[in-house]
């Protein structure tokens, strides 16, 4: 049996480890959200219709979401720190493609390749960085890490002003290429290969979830522009719906299943993903459309807007990092229930001050309020997500983590979109703030809902003897490394 300090030896320097899962994290965060304040200026320069621009962004949704489980399994499969690699230099290389893409087509060609990459690096980061800090530490590297994905978050709209405004639209992604070419080396130095125990594919399960999210997530970006009770938007999301029933009950019947169905058997587990469904509708869609209050009301520019927002976004990198540390002593319950409160508040209180002539200096303290709501939902989500679940789960429990955030966003996005064009129009700032008010009241109740959802975590006490017990299996055994490690 190895001493506790070989076992230690093992593992990398913690602010290493932060750092080389942090960073691809970063850039796929930010290229889900940088390219919508662009796009104007791309249909000009590139000549596209709105739809082809629709597409910009849809395309790397689509692939990235549904490609989320599948990259997961074969992570665990292939080697973790092998596809997470991958994933790096794919997303790499299609955010070049990118930059120098002369069309439209071959723009939304090289987003959905992104998409596929930033699949692999989105649930593999999460996995990676878990298994390579102890326990004890998780709470805080994972706290930095959530940090780093709010920032991801709160720097898209700033990012794509800034390069609007002072520079060609291309620089939005040829920003993450000296990015990316510096992180993979050091990444692949830094962290150890490892497996999950299920050396089988499931190739049945892999077709049928990624059709099944694909159609649904496809029908329900299309129902703004299509009608929900159109067939465009009826017939994938009915095909979608049946492709996943079908998947689920083949997973129970799978012998190596891509979604083990006995991790909903966990109820902390349970708790956060529904929990997270409503956090990524009421905020993505809330945030879709208060995004385009500052230009459509007040005329500002993208970068004004982008600034205007601060005191939302950047407040959750003191809040992530921070209600991370402080889950141990609180538990996830508390921390997360109060932070969804918290952004339904925010959310709420803007409901009520929003105006075409409300001063700025009004709506700063419902979005402090919102932004630290904000902080303490993400990064203790990803902590619960796989609190309670085997290491060898990890990848799998994060990529069902994701798939779902990214179907609330997109259902977020849409059905409040549809309560505000029922409500409001675009065609003038007071047609505006008609339809954005009753909008941020329904995200408003759906984060809401959400908070009482997340009252069936488990409190201080059993987050506390989770993180004993693991130290204590930590140190009980062997440092058996896979025959992959370099």
């Amino acid at each position: 049996m190895a001493s506790i300090d070989e076992k230690a030896a093992t593992r990398p320097p913690l602010a290493a480890a932060i750092l080389v899962t942090s960073i691809p994290l970063f850039m796929a965060t930010l290229d889900n959200l940088v390219v919508v304040f662009a796009l104007p200026v791309i249909k000009v320069r590139l000549g596209g219709s709105a739809e082809s621009m629709q597409w910009v962004v849809n395309a790397y949704t689509l692939a990235y979401a549904g490609m989320l489980l599948t990259a997961a399994a074969l992570g665990d499969r292939l080697g973790r720190r092998r596809l997470f690699a991958l994933g790096i230099l794919v997303f790499t290389a299609a955010s070049a493609t990118s930059a120098l893409a002369p069309n439209t087509a071959m723009l939304i060609t090289s987003r959905v390749v992104q998409g596929l990459g930033a699949a692999a690096i989105m649930p593999l980061s999460l996995t990676l960085l878990a298994s390579a800090v102890k326990p004890s530490l998780r709470p805080l590297a994972i706290g930095i890490w959530g940090a780093v994905n709010g920032i991801g978050i709160a720097l898209g709209p700033l990012v794509s002003g800034a390069v609007v405004n002072g520079l060609s639209w291309q620089w939005i992604f040829w920003l993450n290429v000296p990015l990316g070419m510096l992180v993979l080396p050091f990444m692949w130095r830094t962290l150890r290969e490892s497996h999950g125990p299920d050396k089988a594919l499931d190739p049945l399960g892999l077709v049928l979830v990624s059709g099944g999210v694909f159609a649904m997530l496809w029908a329900i970006i299309h129902s703004d522009s299509r009608g929900w009770s159109s067939a465009q938007t009826l017939v994938p999301l009915i095909g979608g719906s049946a492709l996943v029933g079908v998947f689920l009950a083949w997973q129970a019947r799978a012998r190596t299943p891509l979604m083990p169905l006995r991790l909903f058997r966990n109820r902390s587990f349970s708790a956060i993903n529904f929990s997270t469904i409503a956090f990524s509708f009421g905020l993505f869609g809330s945030v879709f459309l208060l995004s385009q209050f500052f230009q459509v009301v007040d005329h500002y520019s993208p970068l004004e807007s982008g600034v205007d927002t601060m005191p939302w976004t950047m407040v959750p990198m003191i809040t992530a990092p921070l209600s991370s540390v402080l889950m141990g002593k609180l538990g996830p319950r508390v921390i997360v229930s109060s932070g969804l409160a918290l952004l339904a508040g925010g959310l709420a209180w803007v409901a009520l001050t929003i105006g075409t002539s409300v001063p700025y200096s009004t709506l700063v303290p419902p979005f402090v309020i919102a932004g630290a709501g904000l902080g303490m939902v993400l990064a203790p989500t990803a902590i619960v997500v796989i609190m309670g679940v085997p290491d060898a789960d990890h990848g799998k429990a994060s990529g069902v983590n994701n798939t779902l955030r990214e179907m609330g966003t997109a259902l977020g996005i849409a059905v409040l979109s549809a309560v505000f064009a029922a409500q409001g129009s675009y065609a003038s700032g007071e047609s505006f703030v008609d339809g954005l008010r009753p909008a941020l009241w329904v995200g408003a109740a759906v984060v809401g809902f959400g908070a009482l959802w997340a009252l069936a975590l488990p409190g201080a006490r059993t987050a506390s003897q989770h993180l004993a017990d693991e130290a204590a299996a930590l140190a009980a055994e062997e440092p058996v490394l896979d025959s992959s490690v370099r």
